[in-house]
């Protein structure tokens, strides 16, 4: 298993490892500098070796940022990791701040001083982000330095762990279901009628489809480190590590790829001169667009052209997910019957859950790793969003108590991700009407029908109205975008309150994921993956619908659910979805979980 920081960050990473970026800095005659979470790829999930944020400050949450003054420092994170930030960072070093509301930019406006030289590593940096933390800075009578050096890097010296070089495989047409040079004929088409002549791709997910290859150089997600330029005629320059490069890649790339290493990366980018280059600035880091500049390119700012292809699934990824959801669906429920029956007399601790957990799904013969590493919060941990089970935070689950599991596999066929909350022992009153009010917003927006040119942003709501109308809500998103066989969380779709500009469209698959956490006392999510569906019409109506297919099969426990918070229609919902669940899943495990299925999947 590849090397996190979970397991070995503490509160006490920031005095450790602090006074030495410190130092560093001062041998560059900084008076700060800017760390993101991302990494030279703008990656959410981090190989140990470019996870920085967890180095210098304990933080692993999977969003965040930043800033060592040389006076003060603070660190960055917004509502899911509010808590988690606090167990894990010393605030006696760093000043805990929303990353969203003002985030880095007031910080600096309020913390930096005139004539200061402000640090960071362009390789780091959107342009999009550098260019609102200029403006703040330049308010303070601050000035951002690109430096040569990174003066964390410098500091983390010796004891930071190697770049990964995980065998980069062909994933065959059979779950890709079309191949590479469809897909660049396809993109470059796009591009050449955007009036780019190219493209520069950094994002790994971005790469791993359209070559059809996949990696493992990041932790949890099949994708390879790596770098491609797209030539509008389809043909393309590919630069991997040869570490990296199995026997069996040059032939499946083919003739219309250049495979080369990233030592040729900055000449083939110089080779672009005089070209209009299509370059994403939101998932490519300034380094590239200053690179271009200086070879007498055109950047043209346009979003990653493989995003939206990419989220599209075509019939065959639909088809594997709905294969790799089955099967994900009787390692699941085979744990949601342990956790219902031995568990609740043995009340295991956190980590022997997530280990439960994945002993059922390595059972399948097909897991080739998890999405994620898995949250299991028993009792108050489970209303820290995003928590992870550690040695030292691991509790046992408790009688009256909640369990909130949010898992994920990866398989060839498809990626999962799923959150079931279950009750230990007899829940309060207090977290059934709670849970079947999440439960509520779950079912609405699994089961709505919209119009084309809908985006996640617009139904939202559906999901919080029924929390809203007792004065709660939760502080992420309703759902996010997952890859197929690639990483758990893809865009460019997504359910928020945040506005979202890109429309829900036929094969783009979405988590469905309304929850409530209550301080120091439990948390509630309800989880499910679904697939938007293609346009059709509805009796009488007017205009054909989009809609939901849920993909997720997985036992909702119905202790609490109380009944008569539920309508008609959404009583009939959840029945027939527990039907799905015992007709699919049933026949797939023992005797014993099938009987088990019968009863939580009864009717309510």
């Amino acid at each position: 298993m590849r090397q996190t920081f979970d397991e070995t960050t503490s509160p006490a990473f920031g005095g450790e490892h602090t006074p030495l970026i410190r130092a560093a800095m001062a041998r560059q005659a900084l008076d700060g500098f800017l760390i993101p979470h991302e990494d030279e790829h703008q990656n959410e999930y981090l190989p140990a070796a470019n996870d920085r944020l967890a180095w210098a400050t304990g933080f692993t949450g999977s969003a965040g940022a930043a800033v060592i003054l040389k006076d003060r420092a603070a660190i960055f994170v917004d509502g899911r990791y509010t808590l988690q930030v606090r167990a894990q960072v010393d605030e006696s070093l760093y000043e805990v701040r929303d990353l969203v509301e003002g985030g880095v930019p007031a910080y600096l406006r309020d913390a930096a001083k005139a004539g200061w030289t402000i640090g960071y590593d362009a390789r780091l940096h959107s342009p999009e982000a550098l260019e609102r933390l200029r403006a703040a800075a330049a308010r303070a009578g601050a000035v951002l330095k690109a430096v040569e050096t990174n003066p964390l890097d410098e500091a983390w010296g010796r004891g930071r762990p190697a770049q990964p070089v995980a065998p980069v495989v062909p994933h065959p047409l059979k779950y890709a279901g079309e191949d590479s040079a469809s897909k660049r004929a396809r993109v470059g088409k796009a591009l050449a009628e955007e009036g780019a002549q190219a493209a520069v791709l950094t994002a790994p997910a971005s790469i791993a489809w359209l070559f059809n290859i996949r990696g493992g150089d990041v932790i949890r997600s099949p994708l390879p480190l790596a770098q491609a330029i797209l030539d509008a005629d389809g043909t393309a320059r590919l630069f991997l590590d040869p570490a990296k490069v199995t026997p069996e890649l040059p032939a499946w790339l083919g003739n219309g790829v250049r495979l080369e290493t990233p030592g040729d990366l900055a000449a083939a980018l110089a080779d672009l001169k005089g070209r209009t280059v299509l370059v994403d600035p939101a998932q490519t880091s300034a380094w590239y667009f200053e690179a271009l500049k200086d070879a007498g390119a055109a950047p043209m700012r346009a979003s990653d052209p493989c995003a939206l292809p990419r989220a599209c699934k075509n019939a065959v990824e639909i088809e594997g997910a709905r294969r790799a959801h089955v099967r994900d669906g009787a390692a699941l429920s085979s744990f949601l019957h342990w956790v219902g029956t031995q568990a609740q007399e043995a009340l295991p601790d956190e980590l022997a859950i997530v280990a439960k957990l994945e002993a059922f799904r390595e059972a399948t013969g097909a897991l080739k790793d998890l999405s994620f590493d898995t949250i299991a919060g028993a009792g108050p941990n489970g209303a820290i969003v995003h928590y992870r089970p550690t040695t030292r935070t691991s509790r046992r689950v408790e009688p009256g108590s909640l369990l909130l599991v949010d898992s994920g596999a990866q398989y060839l066929d498809g990626t999962t991700d799923v959150t079931r909350t279950v009750a230990i022992g007899e829940p309060s009153a207090e977290m059934a009407e709670r849970f079947t009010l999440v439960l509520r917003g779950h079912l609405a927006l699994a089961r709505v029908r919209f119009c084309e040119g809908t985006t996640g942003s617009a139904l939202d709501a559906l999901a919080r109205a029924p929390l809203w109308s007792a004065g709660l809500d939760y502080d992420h998103g309703t759902g996010h975008g997952v890859g197929s066989y690639l990483g758990v969380h893809e865009g460019p779709q997504r359910i928020a309150k945040m506005p979202n500009s890109v429309a829900l469209a036929p094969g783009m698959i979405v988590s469905n994921e309304p929850g409530y956490y209550k301080t120091g006392a439990y948390g509630i999510r309800i989880e499910t993956l679904q697939v938007v569906t293609p346009p059709s019409q509805i009796p009488g109506g007017e205009r054909p619908m989009l809609g939901f297919e849920t993909l997720t099969l997985a036992p909702i426990d119905r202790r609490l659910v109380v009944r008569d918070l539920l309508n008609a229609e959404e009583r009939e919902q959840l029945d027939a979805y527990h039907a799905r669940v015992l007709a699919e899943v049933g026949p797939l495990v023992s005797a014993d979980v099938a009987a088990w299925l019968q009863e939580v999947c009864a009717p309510i």
